[in-house]
């Protein structure tokens, strides 16, 4: 069965093997042409005006550049309107003026906050400021100026979550736009003088135009990459180059409350009593803190805090939980570890700075010397010694914390990495984690290569130990041991003008732990193949473009036993006026262990599974399809739709709304777990309305369930509300509000805040958090509770003032 299962990504490998030699041959007698342009950065005498209106007489003596490319959906081919950018600079700053034509009524301009432009036209630029073609700031501005930045690393994408301070403004004129903008040179990280010179991309996109993307340089799709295929800047001389301070005090005041238990806990076995709760308020809590970044050199930067305040603005995406078994990733949001954060990203995840919970002393040198990039990170974390205020009040549970109580968590990280020739490197991380009765370190290596024009080799690895609680499923309990552990990472990648291919896979043993970083699943091996037929764009036509994707995939654990083997075929299209749409189909194969789970059965152990079967499986069949549109400025939207039949109920419950509904719970409520198939139904949809420049809302929804088919009976439903609003009064002054609701949880939260951020480090926040329950469970006695019931409030007030001086 397993072998009938994936035969067909073997034969449609071998046909697009074929038929990727002819496309390569048929690419190499039809390559674009391709600037090779060296541009020469003029310098200013005289600082312009960033007005946005290009009228300063300095603007005259800027280089020009011209001739764009529209690289989608054409193939470069001539843009439907020009574009020109304007380069300049003087010894503090670099100065880039775009002037785009179009019709002046087509030109799609909001009032956005910082990095929610792109649903706007926009100019861009991506400055390769070590001309190493692996990473460039990226830089976006919509008509009005309005920032979005962050740092494209090739390989891995954009990561947005980087600010740095610099100026825009842009003015709507009648025959387009234009935008001005100024870039501090000690906002970047660079090396420049005589002889050196950066690699720079200068990019358009117009939204109507089925997303146009106009190009300075030509973008060639026989060759894979974006940063090696970049044009250059050069004289950008005599810098200057002093040290930098920047000091960044918080404040953050903040009022909460929450709901509490009236009555004593009950004696086990005693029936449950209603206890309504009462609601508590918390004293006004001050947190003041501080943090500092040193420009050692244009290449080195120092950061330092010390009680830094890292309480989050905007709260993580509420997700669905029931049925997981495994951790879910959340996004690093807190400003001092996003300083520099692309030089500890690597394809394993050893660094996850989110581990770090309430550190209060971080320390973080990072930089780029010749061919070297470093970067050393130390934190001293209070979060694991910290508890909860129920923890606090219940004398069981501070009896299980109390040897943690005041005690720090020590993380340290170290990463080199070294280029080898052109977009090449080797690098070299290790990271420590020391905490009560949870030590662990971490090395290894990692490397990218460029193999040919279309192929790029990736690959990691790892070794691991700790001392530490390890879960033994033979003893069915905790041991504190040493444990050694392995993990692994690889991938060829081969991207043509037709074909692309991926193969790769990952791995970690059972014993392998990351206590600094991100593990999602060990004692697992994972191997994949991708094969991918893009067709060739036409612009003008109704189906602009399609593509043809197959995915396969087989994993195992280190005794060799199979856990999966999966495969799905998807077709994607794409029209006219930003309409797409696609469908797909899978077969997958998934087994599951008992010792996963929990004990592994013996003489003495009952297993964690019932029956006389340690193992579990289910062969499952899958639909998706896809459906998204942006007709036009106010309205756009999708929604992704997945049945599938055969999916894992994990037999976990969702207590306290869904219990067990497998065979063996419902005969006994404390049966050991009865994994079983059933029919599972996954929906995601969103709807985005923007009546006006300045205000825009949106609705997102998603829907999780799974019903069993050998008991008919719903193992969990989840669906999950998510409102957003945001009112732009200005482009640094904003009003917004969040609710989201869960059926499953019960749970009401909303947020609403009025924020002013004029650059990234001074802002103001004023906001109120809200959590309730509608027609929940009491957390006390788990009883039903009908109406709304209040668990949690907070009032804050946060406050942040970037100072910032040469030395």
């Amino acid at each position: 069965m397993q072998t009938r299962l994936f035969t067909l990504p073997l034969s449609l490998l071998l046909a697009s093997s074929i038929l990727s030699v002819c496309a390569g041959a048929r690419a190499q007698g039809g390559e674009q042409r391709r600037k090779s342009e060296t541009v020469r950065v003029p310098r200013f005498g005289e600082r312009p005006v960033i007005d946005g209106r290009l009228e300063e007489e300095v603007w005259k003596h800027a280089a020009v550049l011209g001739g764009f490319y529209q690289t989608q959906p054409g193939d470069n081919t001539p843009p439907t309107y020009p574009t020109e950018v304007l380069l300049g600079y003087d010894p503090r700053h670099l100065y880039i003026a775009f002037r785009a034509r179009d019709q002046a009524a087509g030109v799609r301009a909001t009032v956005a906050k910082r990095d929610a432009v792109f649903d706007d036209d926009y100019v861009c630029a991506y400055l390769d400021t070590f001309n190493d073609r692996l990473k460039a700031y990226a830089l976006y501005f919509n008509p009005l100026g309005v920032q979005a930045d962050g740092i494209l690393t090739e390989g891995r994408g954009e990561d947005l979550s980087v600010d740095i301070v610099m100026e825009s403004k842009g003015v709507l004129t009648a025959d387009g736009y234009t935008v001005e903008v100024a870039i501090p040179f000690k906002s970047l990280r660079y090396k420049a003088g005589p002889g050196r010179s950066w690699g720079v991309h200068f990019q358009r996109r117009i939204k109507r135009l089925d997303d146009e993307l106009d190009s300075w340089m030509s973008i060639s799709r026989d060759e894979s990459g974006f940063l090696n295929q970049a044009g250059h800047l050069t004289g950008l001389e005599d810098l200057d180059a002093g040290r930098a301070l920047e000091l960044i005090p918080t404040l953050t005041l903040s009022e909460s409350g929450r709901r509490v238990a009236v009555l004593p806990p009950r004696p086990a076995g005693a029936a449950p009593t209603h206890d309504p709760g009462r609601f508590v308020g918390d004293p006004v809590k001050q947190d003041v803190g501080l943090t500092a970044k040193l420009g050692i050199t244009p290449d080195v930067t120092l950061d330092f805090a010390v009680n830094p305040d890292f309480a989050q603005v905007e709260a993580d995406e509420t997700v669905v939980t029931a049925n997981q078994r495994f951790p879910i990733f959340f996004q690093e949001k807190r400003p001092f570890f996003l300083e520099g954060i692309d030089i500890f990203q690597t394809p394993l995840q050893p660094v996850h700075t989110r581990t770090i919970i309430a550190p209060d002393l971080a320390v973080k040198l990072t930089g780029k010397r010749g061919r070297d990039t470093f970067g050393l990170l130390f934190a001293s974390d209070s979060g694991p010694g910290s508890a909860t205020p129920a923890e606090l009040s219940d004398p069981a549970a501070l009896r299980r914390v109390a040897r943690f109580l005041g005690r720090n968590a020590y993380v340290g990280v170290l990463r080199l990495k070294r280029e080898t020739g052109e977009e090449n490197y080797f690098g070299l991380t290790a990271t420590s984690y020391n905490f009560v009765e949870k030590h662990n370190q971490l090395a290894g290596f990692d490397g990218r290569f460029r193999l040919g024009p279309q192929t790029v080799l990736f690959f990691q690895a790892l070794g691991t130990t700790s001392r530490r609680f390890f879960f033994d499923p033979l003893l069915n309990r905790n041991l504190y041991r040493t444990g050694n552990g392995f993990g692994y990472v690889f991938g060829v990648t081969r991207a043509g003008r037709r074909f692309v291919y991926d193969f790769g896979g990952e791995g970690r043993t059972r014993d392998y732990r990351a206590d600094a970083g991100f593990t999602r699943r060990a004692d697992t091996n994972f191997l994949r193949l991708i094969a991918t037929y893009n067709s060739e764009p036409k612009p003008k036509a109704l189906l602009v473009s399609w593509r043809l994707r197959d995915f396969t995939s087989l994993r195992f654990d280190w005794s060799g036993r199979t856990q999966s083997l999966f495969e799905q075929v998807t077709a994607a299209f794409n029209l006219r006026r930003r309409v797409s749409f696609s469908f797909g189909a899978s077969n997958d194969y998934e087994r599951l262990y008992e010792w996963e789970f929990g004990a592994a059965r013996g003489p003495r152990l009952a297993g964690a599974f019932a029956g006389d079967d340690p193992a579990r499986t289910t062969y499952r069949k899958g639909l998706t399809a896809s459906f998204s549109a942006a007709p036009g400025k106010r309205f756009s939207g999708f929604v992704n739709f997945g049945q599938n039949w055969g999916a894992f109920d994990l037999d976990r419950g969702a207590a306290p709304r869904y219990a067990r509904v497998s065979p063996a719970a419902l005969r006994d409520a404390r049966a050991p777990l009865d994994p079983g198939p059933g029919s599972a139904v996954e929906v995601s949809a969103n709807f985005t309305y923007q009546p006006t420049n300045a205000l825009r809302a949106s609705l997102d929804y998603s829907k999780s369930s799974l019903r069993r088919y050998d008991t008919g009976r719903l193992a969990f439903s989840d669906n999950i509300f998510s409102l957003r609003a945001t009112y732009q009064f200005t482009r640094f002054t904003f009003a917004r509000a969040r609710l989201d609701y869960t059926t499953l949880g019960a749970r009401v939260r909303g947020q609403y805040i009025v924020g002013w951020t004029p650059n990234p480090g001074t802002s103001l926040y004023a906001g109120y958090n809200d959590d309730l329950s509608y027609r929940g469970f009491s957390p006390f006695t788990g009883q039903f509770e009908p109406g709304f019931r209040r668990n949690g409030r907070t009032f804050f007030v946060k406050m942040s003032y970037l100072f910032r001086r040469d030395l």
